[in-house]
C-alpha cells in the first residue's frame, strides 16, 4: 500500500479532533479495498474517535428494485437512495448533544439493507464513510464530496479486483459462472463509471495484492 497504514492512519488521525465532527470519504470501484481499509483505520483510531458508516446501507430493497426493473444492474448509481445517503451526511456533520445519529447497514447475506443498525455518538469526532460512488457527480450523489472533509481514492490492479469479487460472489451464494458473468456485465461497468470520478480525490492510494 502506498502510502502506508500507518502514514494513512495518522492523516485520519489529523481529522479526528476531539470537540468536531469531520468525515473521511473512502472511494473506488468494487473490489478495491474501501471496506477493508475503512474497517482498519476505525479500528486503529478506536470506538471512541472513530465511526464507520457505509454507502452500501442506502441499497435500495430487493423488492422496489425488481419493481423497477433494476435488479439485474444493482450496484448501479440508481440502485441506490443516494439523497437519502446526503441527507444522512448533513446531519453525521452537525451532531446534536445526547443524540446519536442511527445509520443503515447492508447484510450481505441477507442482500438487503437495514435500518437503525449503526449508532453514531455525537461525541465521536470523525465518521469514515466508503463507497463506490462519492466522487460521482451526477443527480444526488453531486451533493456527497462536498459533504466529506476529505476522499481518498483507492486504486487495486484490475486483475487483483476482479478475481476478489469474483470470489466474493461466490462466497455470498453465486456459482462460479454467474459469479463471473456478474462481475463482467454489473460489476465491470460501474467501475469504469467510478473511475470517471478519480480526479476529484484529496488523496490516491495506491493498494497492493496483499492489502
Amino acid at each position: 500500500m502506498d502510502p502506508s497504514i500507518e502514514q494513512l492512519t495518522d492523516r485520519a488521525r489529523r481529522l479526528a479532533h476531539p470537540g468536531a465532527r469531520h468525515l473521511l470519504g473512502i472511494a473506488g470501484p468494487p473490489g478495491a479495498g474501501k471496506s477493508t481499509l475503512a474497517a482498519e483505520l476505525v479500528g486503529r483510531l478506536g470506538p471512541e474517535r472513530a465511526a464507520l458508516v457505509p454507502m452500501d446501507g442506502f441499497h435500495l430493497a430487493g423488492a422496489e428494485l425488481e419493481r423497477l426493473g433494476r435488479a439485474q444492474r444493482k450496484g448501479a448509481p440508481d440502485t441506490f437512495d443516494a439523497a437519502g445517503y446526503a441527507a444522512l451526511l448533513t446531519r453525521l456533520r452537525a451532531p446534536e448533544a445526547g443524540s446519536a445519529v442511527y445509520a443503515p447497514a447492508f447484510d450481505r447475506t441477507l442482500e438487503e439493507p437495514v435500518a437503525g443498525s449503526i449508532p453514531v455518538g455525537p461525541d465521536i469526532p470523525l465518521v469514515v464513510t466508503e463507497g463506490n460512488y462519492l466522487l460521482h457527480d451526477e443527480g444526488p450523489w453531486s451533493r456527497i464530496r462536498a459533504l466529506l472533509d476529505e476522499v481518498w481514492y483507492l486504486e487495486l490492479p484490475d486483475a487483483v479486483r476482479v478475481s476478489r469479487l469474483v470470489d466474493r460472489h461466490v462466497r455470498f451464494g453465486k456459482d462460479r459462472p454467474r459469479a463471473e458473468r456478474w462481475v463482467r456485465d454489473s460489476d465491470e461497468l460501474n467501475a469504469r463509471l467510478v473511475a470517471h470520478g478519480r480526479h476529484r480525490a484529496h488523496l490516491t492510494v495506491q493498494m497492493g495484492p496483499g492489502d
